[in-house]
């Protein structure tokens, strides 16, 4: 198929990347010209594994870039909205997604062969058939279904390892306000595997689909650190050991032939530092808008935010134990991306743990393998370093944020040095004996 993708961010430039890769010819399109002559270079402007080696293979061939939205919409006969969808006073803010459903509309209008949209944005349900169809009915001057398709395909990709899941996806989620917008969107997906679940539906519930799967990992992810705290208040016990016991029942392990080992969904049961990134706060907080729009308190969403939020307060007590002050005592920040794999820091639970410091008048020195977000304002006056070492040269405190594999070598690392900093590890992946000052979270 010939297909047109509107914004590069992760979602779009991902999807162009891996469709383009299963042999389909697309016209990845943007604003930012940079990220166009990028793209164009086989350079990929994001951090993402696989991501480069895919460009490589197809930019200039099946892949091409342009920010000439009317002539990539001109030249195929699907387009996908990939824009993003910030949040904005406690709700989602569609003016991206409204503005590219008017450009794309006004394309349509001159085009006098049958094309179809489809929303690949995270919008809150009834996005798609409210706005978006309306913005383009405007300004193409037709209508839905009999003149053009329209529907919505969610995504759910990690980031870190968006290709993967592109590649080998769990499920598909094929949301037409038609069934030739389905079937479409069948023929889209042909040579994927046929044993991956296809969910066939409107694009409302569609759009529903993919806010309840971001909206449970979050509610697990706040469950296992109010499951920590309370863990650490009563003494004696061990977060980490009680999740181990959890991960155990049948409803959280899977069998392979002879053997049985953890779901994938029990990384989610695990006290940390607290979730962040595009997704999982965004989301959450939109459902909650949502919902209060049409007259829904969405308490338990909202108490998963509430505890999200305090987890930076947890770090503080941690450090509390052991130091009466802060002041003028320099700390080690250990990641700054939201999570491993990827240079994304939208979100990161690094930020409102800095802040705090800074209130302090702590000395922050701040180290990522990745992310280099120099430019943050929650980083100024932050010394960012170049590696672990020089990163816990000189601390007196060390706290773990991000859940790279290097840090890992942290142990080794501090043993080569003279004193002993006190360790605060804010995702449970060190080994407590290995350190002479250590706090885990729910410990």
């Amino acid at each position: 198929m010939k297909i047109s993708i509107v914004g590069t961010g992760y979602v779009g430039l991902v999807t162009g990347a891996c469709l383009a890769e299963c042999g389909h010819e697309i016209i990845c399109v943007d604003v930012d010209s940079s990220k166009v002559e990028m793209i164009s270079s086989a350079r990929a402007p994001i951090h993402e594994a696989g991501l480069p080696e895919l460009l490589q293979r197809n930019s200039g061939r099946r892949l091409r870039a342009s920010t000439d939205l009317a002539a990539a919409v001109a030249a195929t006969e699907l387009t996908f909205i990939a824009v993003g969808t910030p949040a904005s006073g406690g709700k989602i803010d569609l003016k991206y997604v409204e503005a590219a459903a008017s450009e794309i509309g006004a394309a349509l209008r001159h085009k006098t062969t049958y094309h179809t949209v489809i929303v690949k944005s995270t919008v809150i349900p009834g996005t798609t058939v409210g706005a978006v169809r309306t913005a383009l009915e405007i300004a193409s001057g037709k209508i839905a279904g009999p003149g053009f398709g329209l529907g919505m395909n969610p995504e759910f990709l990690t980031e870190g390892t968006a290709v993967a899941d592109f590649s080998r996806p769990d499920r598909l989620v094929l949301g037409g306000i038609d069934v030739c917008t389905q079937d479409t969107l069948h023929e889209l997906y042909s040579n994927f595997d046929a044993a991956v679940p296809r969910i066939v539906t409107n694009p409302t519930t569609a759009e529903m689909i993919k806010y309840a799967s971001n909206a449970v990992l979050a509610t697990m992810i706040s469950f296992s650190n109010e499951i920590a705290r309370l863990c650490a208040a009563v003494g004696g016990v061990d977060a980490i050991d009680v999740m181990r016991g959890v991960h155990q029942a049948s409803y959280f392990t899977m069998r392979r032939g002879g053997d049985r080992f953890t779901a994938p969904i029990a990384s989610f049961l695990e006290p940390g530092c607290g979730f962040g990134g595009s997704c999982l706060p965004k989301d959450v907080t939109a459902l909650i808008g949502q919902g209060r729009e049409k007259g829904l308190a969405l308490n338990l969403l909202q108490s998963v935010l509430d505890i999200n939020r305090g987890q930076s307060d947890e770090i503080l007590r941690l450090v509390g134990r052991h130091f009466a002050s802060l002041l003028d005592v320099p700390v080690a920040i250990l990641g700054i991306a939201f999570k491993p794999d990827t240079d994304d820091v939208r979100e990161s639970p690094a930020f409102p743990v800095i802040r705090n410091l800074k209130a302090q008048g702590a000395r922050l020195t701040a180290y990522d393998p990745v992310a280099r977000p120099s430019g943050h304002e929650d980083l100024v006056g932050v010394n960012l370093v170049g590696s672990l070492r020089e990163a816990v040269a000189d601390a007196e405190i060390v706290i773990l944020i991000t859940r790279w594999g290097e840090f890992s070598q942290l142990a080794g690392v501090l043993n080569e040095l003279d004193h002993h900093p006190l360790v605060i590890d804010g995702r449970r992946m060190l080994e407590p004996r290995s350190f002479v000052n250590y706090e885990g979270m729910g410990r």
